[in-house]
């Protein structure tokens, strides 16, 4: 007679977190499909809408990111208290149905709007993901889990330039963004009535008390945790840089060598998110390893990916064919997600138990403003700059002045690793 009151078996229980880890990727993947379906769209949307590139790079930039990053930190005080699972699928189906919406836009300010819709549902994508990931996968995997969870940026990047380039050569790009948003309606039930949520610290046998810090108490502690700082500056610029670089590279791509979106949708899905994707695995394993052996590995391992990746971008910039643009951007999309699943990992090993959603919220928060809002939006002011000035190349030149703050990460990050071992361990002294 079976023993219903057994614990679950070591397959059972790796199948359970692996469904789990699985489904917050496919979360994150949908997450990513809803803004890169808009950035494969940038060209004919400006011409539609008659915009420029500062406007392109406000509905890119700020006007999602403001609302993603500042509604993070309640969303993940209610993570750290509440019911992760629920924020999760309420969050999914109101960013997906602004994605749908966001094919009704008239005009600039009513993409705005939805773009903004977006943002604000989005907020409660990450933080709770990342705190149940990281009760499901000790420290030792943890990298390599949050890097399994970050290819669903790549997947994502890879789902929204194909959906985005392949619908609107048939029915035009309004139809996209119906297309995009729909499912992850669906998927939202899923997430709410399959997902079940682990018990906090379980599985670092760490003492979950139930009492949460006060924000205060929180930022305090954070502040001292000084090779958090550091590896926060550092990966704030290169998501400056990155985001940059996501949001315009189709456009430098068409405008250099008159393509339109559906002859760069495939490949740049393929190197941007297929590449990305396998390359945020195999790197998070790396770091891994290394970080096994010496904690500083964790901010160093994104300093080395992003001195590999500086001159292939600059690269990609002067290229003078479209072929020869695309094998430049082998590298760069191979390392350029991995400082998301270190900055993540990080938020969850430098902090107590339940500051991780917080903690999370406030990587976000800093990312997303500098970075995700910053990077297109810095951008596409400067491509104006240059084209008022007369230049030819406005948007190429643009990019290339976005590279120096890539290049000046790397100072922050490797100084992060002097820190890192100390800082963690002082973390695993809370309970």
């Amino acid at each position: 007679m079976t023993d219903l009151a057994a614990p679950p078996s070591p397959t059972s229980r790796n199948a359970s977190r692996a469904y789990v880890l699985a489904l917050l990727t496919l979360v994150y993947a949908f997450n990513q499909i809803d803004r890169q379906v808009l950035v494969i769209l940038l060209e004919p949307i400006k011409a539609d809408l008659k915009l420029d590139d500062a406007q392109l790079g406000l509905l890119t930039g700020l006007a999602f990111a403001a609302f993603y990053a500042t509604l993070g930190i309640p969303m993940a005080m209610w993570a750290d208290r509440g019911n992760r699972r629920t924020i999760i699928s309420l969050s999914l189906a109101v960013w997906s149905g602004m994605t749908a919406v966001s094919g009704l836009a008239q005009n600039f300010w009513h993409l705005l709007v939805a773009r903004m819709g977006v943002g604000v549902g989005e907020a409660g994508g990450t933080p709770p993901a990342t705190s149940i990931i990281s009760d499901l996968y000790a420290p030792h995997e943890r990298a390599t889990a949050l890097g399994i969870y970050t290819t669903g940026i790549g997947f994502g990047i890879l789902g929204g330039f194909a959906l985005g380039g392949l619908v609107y050569e048939a029915f035009g790009w309004r139809a996209a963004f119906f297309i995009a948003g729909i499912p992850g309606l669906i998927l939202a039930l899923l997430v709410r009535f399959t997902l079940k949520e682990p018990k906090r610290g379980a599985i670092e046998q760490r003492v979950d008390d139930g009492e949460a810090p006060s924000i205060g108490e929180t930022l305090k502690f954070i502040s001292g945790q000084t090779s958090f700082l550091l590896l926060l500056l550092g990966c704030c610029l290169i998501c400056v840089s990155a985001n940059a670089f996501l949001v315009f590279t189709s456009s430098h791509l068409q405008r250099t060598f008159d393509v339109g979106p559906g002859d760069v949708s495939i490949p740049l899905g393929l190197l941007i998110g297929g590449v990305g994707g396998v390359g945020a695995v195999v790197v998070g394993k790396i770091c891994d390893r290394m970080s096994s052996k010496n904690l500083a590995w964790r901010p160093w391992t994104i300093a080395a990916c992003g001195a590999l990746a500086l001159p292939f971008a600059w690269l990609f910039l002067q290229a003078d064919s479209i072929g020869l643009a695309y094998a430049w951007n082998v590298v760069p999309s191979f390392v350029g997600v991995i400082y998301a699943s270190v900055a993540y990992t990080a938020s969850q090993e430098l902090v107590g138990l339940r500051m991780r959603s917080f903690a999370s919220a406030f990587m976000l928060l800093c990312l997303t403003l500098i970075g995700i809002g910053g990077g297109p939006t810095f951008a596409g002011w400067l491509s104006v700059q240059f084209s008022d000035a007369g230049s030819t190349t406005p948007l190429k030149s643009a990019l290339e002045i976005i590279l120096l703050l890539n290049a000046a990460s790397i100072l922050f990050l490797v100084l992060s690793g002097r820190y890192y071992a100390r800082d963690a361990a002082r973390a695993a002294k809370l309970v």
